[in-house]
């Protein structure tokens, strides 16, 4: 700058320069409290744990580019299927593990949820560097902020985070909840949702069939403004089973309107629409599976009959109970009911997406349904497709009694606020704020 064009600091402010001084005070006001608000991080739940046990959870992903099915499920370390089967996805199309699914649409990604130092934690899943990587780029875009870059780096111990080898296998600690595999006494599994800019709580529990006030105790939080960037415990009734512990699947759980592949592929169980009955039946095109007959009786795996008499209904069923040693147990009872059962109803099955609506960016979590494809209500079909992943169970259950809200990884207990001005980008009102003071020839 010329001294020419410096500004004169012993010049005398005109009333005329003092009043729009006034009137952007205001607006300073704003920046200094948005400044505060953009260094609060986004808060998660935090579930406090000590022991070694390994139950089922699942993480809300939106997909940053177009995938294949298989690259995401090698990205969360998942069965191909297993993640199919939790959005109820047809198995049977063909090919369908390299299928292209679209950038943005929503999916449920099953996760084990292990206790790691005294906190639940998905720690199954590693991500190899790519040239360009960094470890924001990483936890914001290709895992969508599951997880931070702070939490990256102290996974991996990673001293210099500006320094990342190509082809670097990183430790990806994904948030999960368990709470005993409960919700107000009910089977839940719970899912762990980034919350997006247009999301609302009362939003996000119609949209998952729960209410707000569940939501705010398992998360812990003292008022119901929440913040984009926030990773809500959301709990999915589920249907769990009642298999021994010495099953291979025990405390196999599925969220409503869902399915779940076990038995080594060879046995497929589903919940719902509307109840919380597991119904297990054969996956049809599975090969190499035991036999699946109920002893004593002509009835295969997931046939009922019933006869109708005076005193009511006499129905008898071949149930699934769990996979031992490569075997599968059959139960075969009988119980008189008041009436006679329906028809199984199955979850509705899509076709794998091939797009999303532009509609859906704006709600919270849209469904596979929602995001493309067209149900059936036949029913499904399975694959066999192999797979070395098995499913994990949860154990059985108490209610929660809510989670902790902790930033990053910490164990803060302060609950999850935000304001509308919290989420306008802070440089953006430092722009407008230098702009004004320039052209008020204060400087």
């Amino acid at each position: 700058m010329l001294p020419s064009q410096m500004p004169n600091l012993n010049k005398p402010i005109s009333f005329s320069s003092l009043s729009r001084l006034l009137l952007l005070l205001p607006l300073l006001l704003l920046i200094i409290i948005n400044d505060l608000a953009c260094i609060v991080t986004s808060k998660s739940t935090i579930e406090p744990c000590s022991n070694s046990d390994t139950c089922s959870a699942m993480v809300g992903y939106t997909l940053y580019t177009d995938l294949k099915v298989s690259e995401v499920a090698a990205l969360f370390q998942v069965d191909p299927i297993s993640l199919l089967t939790a959005n109820a996805i047809d198995i049977s199309y063909p090919d369908v593990e390299n299928h292209i699914l679209p950038s943005q649409l929503f999916l449920k990604i099953p996760v084990p949820c292990s206790c790691v130092d005294g906190i639940r934690k998905s720690a199954a899943t590693r991500y190899k560097t790519r040239p360009s990587d960094t470890l924001s780029t990483i936890a914001d875009s290709v895992f969508g902020g599951l997880v931070s870059a702070d939490q990256l780096r102290e996974a991996n111990s990673i001293s210099d985070p500006s320094v990342l080898d190509v082809g670097q296998t990183l430790v990806v600690p994904l948030p999960c909840t368990c709470f005993n595999g409960t919700d107000n006494f009910l089977p839940a599994i719970y899912m762990s949702y980034v919350v997006k800019p247009a999301d609302s709580l009362a939003g996000i529990a119609a949209r998952y069939f729960t209410t707000i006030t569940d939501l705010m105790t398992v998360n812990a939080l003292g008022e119901t403004a929440i913040k984009a960037g926030d990773i809500l415990a959301i709990p999915l009734s589920a249907c769990a089973s009642n298999f021994p512990r010495y099953a291979s699947d025990y405390g196999l759980s599925v969220p409503n309107g869902s399915y779940a592949i076990t038995a080594s592929h060879c046995v497929q169980c589903s919940c719902g629409p509307g109840n919380r009955n597991l119904y297990c039946m054969p996956a049809s095109l599975a090969v190499s599976c035991s036999s699946m007959q109920c002893r004593h009786s002509n009835l295969m795996l997931g046939n009922v009959t019933w006869q109708q008499s005076t005193a009511g209904c006499n129905v008898t069923s071949c149930s699934y109970s769990g996979y031992v040693n490569g075997t599968i147990i059959t139960t075969l009872s009988t119980s008189l009911q008041p009436r006679c059962p329906g028809p199984q109803q199955f979850p509705p099955l899509i076709v794998p997406p091939t797009s999303v609506s532009r509609d859906s960016f704006l709600t919270p979590a849209p469904a596979p349904s929602e995001a493309g494809g067209s149900p059936t209500a036949t029913t499904p079909k399975s694959s066999s497709v192999p797979s070395s992943i098995s499913s994990v169970g949860l154990p059985p259950a108490n209610a929660p009694s809510g989670g902790v809200s902790g930033s990053g990884s910490s164990s803060s207990s302060s609950s999850t606020s935000a304001t509308p001005l919290a989420r306008f980008p802070c440089a953006i009102f430092l722009g407008i704020f230098v702009d004004l003071m320039l052209s008020s020839s204060l400087l």
